[in-house]
């Protein structure tokens, strides 16, 4: 069972780490977002994300761990690889989606994690701390949802038709269209 409780803490530094990284990035996918519900939605996620943190402290109280200095590097890598494909966009419509892209990645390692983490708890007997994780778990999920229906139900829509008016304004000019 000790290596149990060993295994448990490193993931849950591990989740602390990713959830710090997130909470420093999603500040500056703000800046980048043109629709308010896309920025609404992050500000939400921000705050739903210091709550995160602080019940990881609590689990990792419960099982005597401290967060430390651990970097999860898979976060890293998702914020890094995001950053990049947001320097390469303009403001607009396509870097909302492109936001919501990037959001996901984010929010499907941490199901992943939390997913795993909870299951793992549940069955080594750690219930409170089984139960902490489920509740952040739940929370990952939803916010998924919403960036999903937030895309299908308003980004991509603009982002489709962004790309769309050049195109037909380029025609009205009776300009050439490119060939790939």
């Amino acid at each position: 069972m000790d290596e149990i409780n060993k295994l448990m803490i490193e993931q849950l530094r591990d989740a602390y780490s990713a959830e710090k990284q997130a909470l420093r990035a999603m500040p500056r996918m703000m800046k980048k977002a043109t629709a308010q519900s896309l920025k609404d939605a992050l500000q939400m996620h921000v705050d739903q994300t210091e709550g995160q943190i602080e019940r990881l402290e609590k689990a990792l109280e419960l099982m005597g761990g401290k967060a430390g200095r651990k970097v999860c590097e898979g976060m890293r890598g998702i914020i890094e690889e995001g950053q990049h494909e947001l320097e390469d966009h303009d403001k607009g419509p396509l870097m909302d989606t492109l936001i919501v892209a990037c959001q996901q990645r984010i929010e499907h390692y941490e199901i992943a994690s939390y997913g795993t983490m909870a299951a793992l708890a549940k069955a080594a007997g750690q219930k409170e701390v089984a139960d902490l994780l489920a509740q952040t778990l739940q929370e990952e999920k939803q916010t998924d949802e919403k960036l999903t229906q937030l895309a299908e139900s308003e980004l991509n829509p603009a982002a489709l038709q962004g790309m769309q008016e050049p195109e037909a304004a380029n025609d009205r000019r009776g300009g050439s269209k490119k060939s790939a």
